[in-house]
């Protein structure tokens, strides 16, 4: 019985597809990771400048202000205590003031709205630090898959012109590792930045906590 021959590409059900995935991989390039990470950058860029106006604005002398409070509310001129966050801008005199405001509820009831406050102002200070931790983790992923894609034209490159042999595999890959580099010179400064604004706003977080001690204890004096 004649037995009937098996084309190479039989037993290999992928081959197809992973061919498809070369032509799309050959045809994309390195260059548009290159223009993405350019892109992503500027976005941070302009969240750092938007984050530290931010910061700068609302920036005041915590010790200043605590010992303030505290010796105003020590001598019961709440109407001064008030007066002192609202000419205050500040994350920290906006949680004080919410305190005081609700001063007539109850100690209970001023922890409970000082604590809220702080979990807002907090919200407020984190708006777009979630993006720089994020490319700051993933920027040099990208900017290796950019490098991958890379090593593949270069090594295809290869096959279709062996005359330059591997000086063209070299030239290429060479090129295809500044995506790699571009990508961690993207992270660095991202994650960077990120833990500065995160010491920044935890000092903030502090800082209101240690307000609304201060608050507490009036509250209850009154109580009492």
């Amino acid at each position: 019985m004649p037995t009937e021959a098996v084309s190479p590409s039989q037993g290999i059900p992928n081959e197809g597809l992973q061919s498809n995935l070369l032509d799309v991989f050959l045809y994309l390039g390195s260059e548009w990771v290159l223009y993405l990470l350019l892109i992503l950058s500027i976005v941070s860029v302009a969240i750092t400048i938007e984050r530290a106006i931010h910061f700068i604005q609302n920036r005041i002398d915590l010790e200043s202000m605590h010992r303030a409070l505290e010796a105003q509310l020590t001598n019961g001129d709440v109407a001064a205590a008030k007066a002192l966050l609202e000419s205050t801008p500040s994350h920290v005199a906006t949680v004080a003031l919410r305190g005081l405001n609700a001063l007539g509820r109850g100690a209970a009831a001023v922890e409970e709205l000082m604590s809220g406050a702080t979990q807002v102002e907090r919200l407020k200070m984190e708006r777009g630090l979630a993006f720089l931790g994020t490319l700051g983790n993933n920027a040099p992923f990208v900017g290796l898959f950019g490098t991958v894609l890379g090593i593949i034209r270069a090594f295809r490159d290869l096959a279709t012109n062996t005359i330059e042999g591997s000086s063209a595999v070299m030239a290429g890959i060479a090129e295809a590792l500044i995506a790699t580099a571009v990508g961690l010179l993207v992270a660095l400064p991202a994650v960077a930045l990120f833990n500065y604004f995160q010491r920044l706003i935890r000092t903030q977080v502090v800082a209101s906590e240690a307000m609304t001690r201060v608050v507490l204890a009036h509250a209850k004096t009154v109580k009492d």
